[in-house]
């Protein structure tokens, strides 16, 4: 049986998919806790795990559903501020690269970004990436193929914003893609970074931004759901 595994960093991105699975096992390995799902006819074994916000909490979450859960492919799914003029509240960005847009080693000569050995771009599974945008493409949803830009703080500054896209080029910005996409490349496991538009990243977040999130978050474990039954 193939095992695949699925990370979101708050409870509200994982929450769709534990509703939609039903039947699933809780497993507690400390602080954390991952949800087991069996599913015989498409012979897989899921394990579905909210990894909390940022870098750190995300790079533990993928290594441990590596190395503990043999997951032989890792997918997250989650929400993201737009940091491109085409995209709106409930669009959808698929990361064929991650950056880390907080790591200046600027002082030795390096790029924003830049990480000795292992560069500035980190690349995602170019197949998990064209098996998505053709869930995407069929459902008429509103969506772009890009570099998301990662870092260890909300961004809602217009200023953070328009360095990021100076930097990177980013299309949208969040907290733990890179982190993911950086733990499967050194351990060599394919992996997929998708995420909804929450926000405009600009300080400009709506009152119910709350509600964006949860809706955001479903539209995003929708297409997570059919790649469950494709890959």
């Amino acid at each position: 049986m193939k095992t695949i595994g699925i990370i979101g960093a708050m409870k509200d991105e994982i929450t769709p998919l534990l509703q939609h699975y039903k039947n699933y096992t809780t497993i507690k390995l400390g602080k954390l806790e991952f949800y087991k799902i069996t599913l015989e006819k498409e012979e897989k074994i899921l394990y579905i795990t909210q990894s909390k916000i940022g870098k750190v909490s995300a790079a533990i979450a993928a290594t441990t559903l590596i190395s503990k859960y043999n997951c032989q492919q890792i997918l997250f799914t989650g929400v993201a501020g737009a940091n491109h003029k085409d995209l709106d509240i409930g669009d959808l960005v698929i990361g064929n690269k991650l950056v880390h847009h907080d790591v200046d080693i600027t002082a030795f000569g390096h790029p924003k970004g830049h990480i000795p050995e292992i560069g500035i771009e980190i690349d995602t599974s170019e197949e998990l990436n064209k098996i998505a945008e053709s869930i995407i493409k069929e459902k008429n949803h509103n969506y772009k193929v890009g570099t998301i830009a990662t870092g260890d703080q909300f961004v809602h500054s217009k200023e953070i914003k328009e360095e990021i896209t100076n930097n990177f080029n980013a299309i949208a910005i969040e907290m733990e893609g890179v982190a993911v996409a950086q733990t499967c490349n050194q351990l060599e496991v394919p992996c997929f970074i998708l995420r909804a538009i929450s926000d405009n990243a600009n300080g400009d977040a709506p009152e119910n931004f709350e509600e964006f999130v949860k809706q955001s978050a479903i539209k995003s474990s929708e297409i997570i759901v059919e790649m469950i039954q494709l890959i």
